[in-house]
């Protein structure tokens, strides 16, 4: 899932990424940037696992849901 400028990024608000399980959240983000460059250019990029926030390097597993949060600001 996609939110806020990541969402314009990949032009939806879901993707679907054919990943292997054990993949990490730092190769999936990687795999990201390759399909749609636009997110190298985002000075954050942040990822939730099943709502809960991870890192990189947090191990993915079958059934997950993975969304991509980009930067965020308020006021």
């Amino acid at each position: 899932m996609l939110f806020g400028i990541a969402r314009e990024i990949a032009g939806a608000s879901k993707i679907h990424l054919d990943i292997s399980p054990g993949t990490s959240v730092g190769e999936v983000k990687k795999k990201l940037v390759h399909q749609f460059p636009d997110f190298n250019k985002l000075r954050s990029l942040n990822f939730a696992v099943n709502e809960e926030y991870v890192k990189d390097d947090f191990t993915l597993h079958e059934s997950d849901e993975l969304v991509i949060i980009p930067p965020v600001s308020g006021g």
